[in-house]
């Protein structure tokens, strides 16, 4: 059966885990690829236990179950672009590597969610090591915040060599994001393999958030599924992002929640 043309809403496919709270994976995919007018195509990656304080416990999804969601949906729709968030088993990545080998085509956005804003840790050392041997060389962009720069690549002495060790890996470009950084702006620095190094500098908001990095990426991931060039989609992606975080509310005892709909309530 032929597949039906839809050039309306471009599909990305995310791979998250589920929050239970809404701030941060899946749901801060789908809401922030609706938002960017996409259509997500989600794929749980892991069950956890967390709030807006921090999280508490993950299971990881069975990965057979997991490559099957995933090949059901790739032969049915046509995906303009996969989003990686939290991978919390090496056969999880095992089965994704295998994935994403045969459709190479695809543009990938890699976020590298290692621990919950409250410090709970989600991936040990055994996970990181399949990361960036299997995942990071198939990667179009990677955005990892500056502690999780410094965890892939601990021999790195500063930020710039954090990026072109992770290049070193095979990742295409690289956003090391500033929000954990002590500075009095945001600094997010954007490095390629076949683009100009970039500086992007956003005021830094009074609170902290759970969900921003979700948020970028799958922002990322949505705008490059509409053809925008990687540089340009890296940009919108991080003004859009700022505004969710610039609207947020605070729900519960710990982080704030991005508004990922600003937009709308601005026009009502």
């Amino acid at each position: 059966m032929e597949a039906a043309a839809n050039t309306q809403k471009p599909v990305v496919m995310c791979f998250s885990g589920l929050d239970p709270s809404g701030g941060a994976g899946i749901q801060a995919d789908i809401e922030t690829l609706f938002s960017v007018g996409c259509h997500c195509a989600p794929i749980v990656t892991a069950l956890t236990t967390q709030n807006t304080v921090n999280a508490m416990a993950m299971v990881s999804t069975d990965a057979t179950m997991l490559i099957q969601q995933a090949r059901a949906v790739l032969e049915d729709m046509p995906v303009q672009a996969i989003k990686l968030g939290l991978l919390g088993s090496v056969e999880t990545i095992e089965v994704i590597h295998t994935l994403l080998t045969d459709y190479s085509s695809i543009p990938v956005v890699l976020d590298p969610v290692a621990s919950a804003g409250g410090g709970y840790n989600f991936s040990g050392k055994e996970v990181r090591r399949a990361l960036l041997d299997l995942l990071v060389p198939l990667t179009t962009l990677i955005t990892p915040n500056t502690d999780e720069a410094r965890e892939l690549a601990p021999a790195a002495d500063n930020l710039d060599a954090c990026a072109n060790e992770l290049m070193d890996f095979g990742c295409e470009n690289v956003l090391i994001t500033g929000t954990h950084a002590q500075s009095e702006s945001v600094i997010n620095r954007f490095y390629g393999r076949h683009q100009q190094d970039s500086q992007f500098n956003w005021p830094r908001l009074p609170c902290s958030y759970h969900g921003s990095g979700c948020t970028l990426s799958a922002a990322i991931s949505g705008y490059l599924a509409h053809r925008v060039p990687l540089r340009d989609a890296v940009e919108q992606a991080q003004r859009f992002t700022w505004e969710a975080l610039n609207g947020g509310f605070r729900l519960g005892f710990g982080q704030h929640l991005p508004d990922r709909g600003y937009w709308h309530e601005r026009k009502s």
